[in-house]
C-alpha cells in the first residue's frame, strides 16, 4: 500500500491505478526482424508480382489512375475508421462514463496502429485496448466481456456476408462467377462461426463453478470439466451483450456495418480507377475471402491478405492485372495510411490515460480512508 494525504489506497486500486503500459514484449531484435519483413512482403508484392505474373506493366496504369475515384477511396477510408469508432463507442462507452468518442477514436485508433506495428497475430492492439479501458476505471472482467462483443459485433457481419453472398452467387440468385471454392465452401465456414456463436450465448457463465461444485468423488473429472468449460463459460457473457446490442438496434449495429460496407467502397473505388469494377456480389466475395488471409501466421497479415484476395478475384473471373492494382491501392488506403493517424492516437492517448490516473486517484482520496490512515 501507498499513503498519500494521510490516507492509505487499498493495494488492488492503486496497482489499477499504476499499471504500467503494456510493452508488448518489443525488442529492438523484433522490431528490426518485422521491419524486414515489412519491407521485403511490400517489395515483393509491388514489385515482385507483377513481374512473375507477366505483368510489368501493371504500375505503369498508376499514371492512368483517375485521381476522383482515388479521393472518393481516400473518403471511404474516413468513413470506414469513423464506423469502427462508433462501434467502439457503442459497445464501451456505455459502461464508462470517460469512454466518450474521444477517448474512443485514441482508443480504437491506437489500438489499430498497434495490431499492425507489433507481430503478434493482431493481439497488440486488443492488449493496448485492454489496458486503457482498465485504466479508465472498467474492471477487468467488464473489459474481457465487451471485448468479447466487439469482436463478434465485428465479424458477424464478416461471417454473414460469407454465407449470404456465397450461396448467393454459387445458386444464381446473385449476378456473378461462382467456383466452388470461392462461394460454398466460405459459405460453409460462415455458417458454422455463426453457429458457434450463437452456441456460445446458450452456455451458463458459472458453468466452471458448477463442475467445481461436484460430488468429491468424481472431483477429477469435475475439475477437468471445469478447466474445459472456462474458454466457453468466459464469452458467453460477451456473445450474449452482442446479441442484445443487434436485438436494441443501437449505434454498435451501424458501426460494424459503415466500417464493413466503406471498406468494400474503398476497394470498389479502386476498381474504377483503374478499369472497371466486377459486379457488387464479385467484389463483397472478393474482399471477404481475401480477409481471410489474416489467418495465416504473417505479422499484420501482411503479404498473406494482399495476395489471397488478388487470388480471389482471379478465381471469380476478375482480370489479374486490373485485381493487382486495385487491392495492393486498396491496402495502401486502407492498411498503410491509417498507421499514421494511429500512431498519432497511441501519443494523445497517452496523455488521456495520465489524466484520468490522477481523476481516479483524487476520487480515491475524495472517498475517506479505504483502509486505515496513516
Amino acid at each position: 500500500m501507498r499513503t498519500a494525504g494521510g490516507i492509505r489506497v487499498a493495494e488492488t486500486e492503486e496497482h489499477s491505478l499504476d499499471e504500467a503500459m503494456p510493452g508488448l514484449a518489443v525488442t529492438p531484435r523484433r522490431l528490426v526482424i518485422f521491419g524486414v519483413f515489412v519491407v521485403l512482403a511490400v517489395g515483393f508484392l509491388y514489385f515482385g508480382l507483377p513481374r512473375i505474373a507477366g505483368l510489368e506493366q501493371t504500375w505503369a496504369r498508376m499514371d492512368d489512375g483517375n485521381p476522383w475515384w482515388l479521393a472518393i477511396a481516400f473518403a471511404f477510408s474516413v468513413l470506414a475508421f469513423g464506423g469502427y469508432v462508433v462501434l467502439f463507442r457503442g459497445v464501451f462507452g456505455g459502461e464508462q462514463t470517460r469512454i466518450g468518442f474521444r477517448a474512443s477514436y485514441q482508443i480504437a485508433m491506437a489500438g489499430f496502429a498497434a495490431s499492425r506495428v507489433f507481430a503478434a497475430g493482431g493481439a497488440g492492439g486488443l492488449v493496448l485496448t485492454a489496458w486503457a479501458l482498465r485504466r479508465a476505471g472498467m474492471p477487468g472482467r467488464r473489459v474481457a466481456d465487451l471485448t468479447v462483443a466487439f469482436l463478434a459485433l465485428t465479424y458477424v457481419v464478416f461471417m454473414a456476408a460469407l454465407l449470404v453472398v456465397g450461396l448467393g452467387l454459387y445458386f444464381g440468385v446473385l449476378g456473378g462467377p461462382a467456383p466452388f471454392a470461392i462461394t460454398v465452401l466460405p459459405a460453409c465456414l460462415g455458417a458454422m462461426v455463426i453457429l458457434v456463436a450463437l452456441g456460445l450465448s446458450a452456455v451458463p457463465p458459472d458453468l466452471a463453478r458448477r463442475f467445481e461444485r461436484r460430488d468429491e468423488r468424481v472431483g477429477r473429472l469435475a475439475r477437468l470439466g471445469g478447466q474445459l468449460a472456462n474458454l466457453p463459460a468466459s464469452s458467453s457473457a460477451g456473445v450474449r451483450e452482442a446479441i442484445r446490442h443487434v436485438r436494441t438496434g443501437d449505434a454498435s449495429m451501424l458501426g460494424s456495418l459503415l466500417f464493413w460496407g466503406c471498406n468494400i467502397g474503398i476497394l470498389w473505388a479502386c476498381f474504377r480507377a483503374f478499369g472497371q469494377a466486377p459486379a457488387g456480389a464479385v467484389i463483397v466475395m472478393g474482399f471477404f475471402v481475401g480477409m481471410l488471409g489474416n489467418l495465416l501466421p504473417l505479422p499484420a497479415g501482411v503479404g498473406g491478405v494482399d495476395g489471397a484476395t488478388i487470388g480471389a478475384f482471379a478465381a471469380l473471373g476478375v482480370s489479374v492485372d486490373l485485381a493487382i492494382v486495385a487491392v495492393l491501392t486498396y491496402r495502401i488506403f486502407a492498411f498503410w495510411l491509417p498507421i499514421l493517424p494511429g500512431v498519432m492516437a497511441w501519443l494523445q492517448l497517452r496523455r488521456t490515460v495520465a489524466r484520468w490516473r490522477a481523476e481516479r486517484r483524487a476520487e480515491a482520496l475524495a472517498r475517506g480512508p479505504i483502509l486505515s490512515e496513516a
